[in-house]
């Protein structure tokens, strides 16, 4: 979440009057993460989020967006309900942006995480993807290794702003997994896609609900998985916790056991998504807008997990077993 686009106090109200949720009371901005203008409601009927959809999120996969969480919300996972304006409408506009209130969540989400919290993401993810076999509605995923390219392209030449030899060693690493070995033939479905820990509330160390599903498309949902080994298990201070892997990959699989085959490309989807992640990152960082109450998230973090991505020969490595699950 952060927050790109002001809104003033008579605009907003002028955009409640739509809804039946009573006055506003309050609204500050959220300056946590890099895609849209997230705030914090509070009106007379209770605490709400409100989020205005900025230029990178394309208007027609709103939707999607906002279907998909009804659809998940349906068949048991605890992710935010978009609201139904007077018109029964989900989706309007403020500020000059595209703009849907949803529900509040109760939880936090884990500044530290722990085993316990890596299990109960491993088990939520798997039941997520169950849950999404019968959604009809698709989107493909313009983040997949087809969209790096131009990424690397727009970045390339301030790379070694960050860290010298950066741009030599995106260039490498690229190169490498644009050499037709990305897997094709993997089990597919509906990922979320962007699944960090800030995306993921907590009541303790139970689960209280999902957000954010700005990135949510059609991909492999190992892919889903490696993008939360790299989010969920590694320490502050950049060293893979195999401990939490353990139990991430352990509580997926018995929701969801993983093919043979997804095992096997594990470690290459774990590289891809350090290198997606990376990128997408460096360009944020580097493309800050003026004004904006945002924090970009720092891309060498994602240098260090790829290094590591890179030295993985299989599996075993993330603490289980090519054929199944560890106790």
């Amino acid at each position: 979440m952060a927050v790109y686009t002001d809104v003033t106090a008579d605009e907003l109200a002028e955009f409640l009057e739509g809804y039946d949720i009573g006055e506003l009371l309050s609204y500050k901005g959220i300056a946590e993460g890099v895609e849209n203008s997230n705030f914090l409601l509070h009106t007379r009927a209770g605490t709400f989020i409100l989020t205005l959809y900025e230029k990178r999120v394309a208007k027609g996969d709103l939707p999607f967006f906002l279907k998909l969480m009804t659809h998940l919300a349906a068949h048991g996972i605890d992710c935010p309900q978009p609201l139904k304006d007077n018109s029964g409408k989900t989706l309007g506009m403020l500020a000059g942006r595209p703009a849907a209130i949803i529900n509040f969540l109760e939880g936090v989400w884990p500044r530290k995480p722990n085993a316990a919290h890596c299990a109960g993401v491993g088990q939520a993810l798997a039941k997520m993807h169950l849950a999404g076999r019968d959604f009809p509605m698709s989107r493909a995923n313009a983040l997949s290794v087809a969209g790096w390219r131009p990424l690397f392209d727009s970045a390339a030449s301030r790379a070694d702003e960050l860290q010298h030899g950066l741009r030599a060693f995106l260039g490498a690493e690229l190169d490498h997994l644009e050499s037709n070995i990305w897997p094709e033939n993997l089990p597919q479905g509906i990922i979320h896609a962007d699944l960090f820990p800030d995306n993921v509330f907590f009541l303790g160390e139970k689960l209280s609900g999902i957000i954010d599903f700005t990135f949510a498309c059609n991909d492999m949902l190992a892919y889903d998985v490696a993008i939360c080994l790299n989010a969920w298990c590694f320490e502050s201070d950049h060293s893979f916790n195999v401990t939490k892997a353990r139990a991430f990959l352990n509580a997926y699989s018995r929701e969801r056991e993983l093919s043979a085959a997804e095992r096997e490309a594990l470690p290459l989807l774990a590289r891809g998504a350090a290198m997606r992640f990376l990128l997408t990152r460096l360009v944020d960082v580097l493309n800050v807008p003026p004004g904006a109450l945002v924090r970009p998230k720092d891309p060498l973090e994602y240098v260090r997990k790829l290094r590591f991505q890179q030295g993985v020969a299989s599996i075993r490595d993330y603490g289980v077993e090519a054929s199944g699950l560890v106790a």
